[in-house]
């Protein structure tokens, strides 16, 4: 046996380990890469080389920069402007995520840097709402993929530069078709989540009621604890499930697990939300009970907001480290206590998602994933063979970098295209193939939507979106042919 077969094989135990009961799945795979490491003759130093250390800095500082908008009451306050803008509806309020993550990667956004900016505003409306965290995560997934093929974003120009070196002939609308085909895509998954939101009670039917306006903070005062009015990501709203009292557990949960959502009504300072017996709900946010803050600490903590927004997508800087300096800055500003700020970080996901791309890192030093490759390689009919490279991306992509993938699967395409596959259909097919699977827990976007979910519901939400990966990885690789190969 190799040693990339016995990883694959180690990866598949420490996966089934979940189901035990106090298993830590990032401590597991820490020591996991660190004793296949010593068993295949890498040097610890490069085990310890694998750690996602951009990773670190990025969900430490994105998280760290909305824990000081949410003490300070800003990332409330910004939640009920879009719940106005939405007029209450709460189905445009689920859409919110998927549109401004499309607009972000379009614009050429990173989609980790998109990803780190949707997660805590698609998790925050979900815990007021009773919006289902799981539905709100891949809403706003969804939309980051749906705008990376466009001419500006980093799989549209990937795309193009590769098929130019590999000798690939796309014709000039090539870059529209391509934005064309991952909008497409994009409003397909997201049509269907509504649907199944509607059905399943993952969007509450009816409107919410936008909460009254407090007076602001009196000049020259700060409140240490921040506003208590709202819940940020991470801190959910009392609510009660339509046709249920407020003992029993909303729908789509059991007695025994916190509603995705949902807390005591005494630990965010809210009565329940009102449900009528017909079973649409009307979400009412009651009146806050804490002081908004000022126009000034809103004004500055926004605009801190939109520079590392406009320092990460038109300068190309590190959006990590822009969070963190921007939260470091408005920290100081409102003397606010750091301890409050450094306790909101999610350290267990960042050991959690660490210690996973270590193991998946020996994995690709071992030629795993090329293996995988290799099994799955056939001959046959030049479409056949493009749906084999589609399922090669797609299985490779759920543990690994898509756009490394996406790259390292391209040069597989030419021949595939001389024997007669559309360039444009192929290209779309397998960067889709690549992409739809990023949304599960074993990779960066997991666990950004983990760390942006509120800590009772995060057990919860690791299982569906290891649930969605698996099944992804048997369902997206096919539809993207089928929907693309012809193009």
């Amino acid at each position: 046996m190799t040693m990339a077969t016995l990883s694959i094989i180690v990866l598949a135990a420490l996966l089934a380990a979940t189901l035990i009961p106090g298993f830590d799945l990032g401590l597991g795979a820490l020591a996991a890469a660190f004793l296949l490491g010593l068993a295949a003759g890498v040097p610890t130093n490069d085990v310890t080389g694998f750690f996602p250390a951009d990773f670190f800095v990025l969900i430490v500082g994105i998280t760290a920069l909305f824990a000081v908008a949410q003490l300070n009451g800003t990332l409330d306050w910004l939640l009920d402007v879009l719940l106005r803008a939405a007029g209450g509806r709460l189905v445009l309020i689920a859409l919110a995520p998927f549109a401004i993550g499309a607009v972000l990667t379009a614009a050429g956004t990173l989609p980790a840097a998109a990803t780190a900016i949707v997660s805590p505003i698609a998790l925050g409306f979900a815990a007021r709402y009773r919006i289902s965290p799981m539905l709100a995560a891949v809403l706003g997934v969804t939309g980051i993929i749906s705008g990376l093929l466009s001419p500006l974003a980093v799989y549209g120009v990937t795309a193009r530069s590769l098929s130019d070196k590999l000798g690939i002939d796309l014709p000039g609308s090539a870059p529209v078709t391509f934005l064309a085909g991952g909008l497409l895509a994009g409003l397909v998954v997201c049509v269907g989540c509504l649907v199944v939101g509607r059905f399943t009670g993952g969007i509450p039917r009816g409107r919410a009621s936008v909460p009254a306006t407090a007076a602001p903070l009196a000049p020259g005062t700060t409140d240490p604890a921040g506003p208590t009015a709202g819940p940020a990501p991470g801190v959910a709203e009392s609510a009660t499930a339509p046709g249920t009292t407020g003992s029993e557990p909303a729908s789509g949960t059991s007695g025994s697990e916190p509603a995705s959502g949902t807390s005591g009504g005494s630990a965010s300072g809210h009565t329940p939300a009102s449900g009528t017996a017909s079973g649409t709900a009307t979400v009412t946010v009651a009146p806050e009970v804490a002081a908004r803050p000022r126009a000034g600490t809103r004004a500055f903590t926004l605009l801190c907001m939109a520079a590392v927004v406009v320092l990460s997508v038109g300068f190309d800087m590190n959006v990590g480290y822009l969070g963190l300096t921007a939260a470091l800055v408005l920290q100081l500003a409102f003397r606010l206590p750091l301890g409050a700020i450094v306790s909101r970080i999610p350290w267990n996901v960042v050991l959690l998602i660490g210690g996973l791309l270590t193991y998946v890192g020996l994995m690709q030093h071992l030629g795993a994933f090329k293996q995988i490759s290799e099994l799955l390689g056939v001959a046959g009919s030049p479409l056949l063979s493009l749906l084999v490279l589609c399922y090669v991306a797609g299985i490779t992509s759920f543990a690994a970098s898509s756009i490394a993938v996406f790259a390292t699967v391209m040069p597989l395409l030419p021949p595939l295209v001389a024997a007669g596959v559309s360039p444009v259909g192929g290209v779309l097919a397998v960067a889709l193939a690549s992409v739809l699977v990023d949304l599960n827990p074993l990779g960066i976007t997991g666990g950004l939507i983990l760390g942006a979910a509120e800590p009772s519901a995060r057990a919860r939400l690791f299982r569906q979106l290891l649930v969605y990966g698996l099944i992804s990885i048997v369902v997206a690789p096919v539809l993207t042919w089928a929907a693309f190969g012809w193009w």
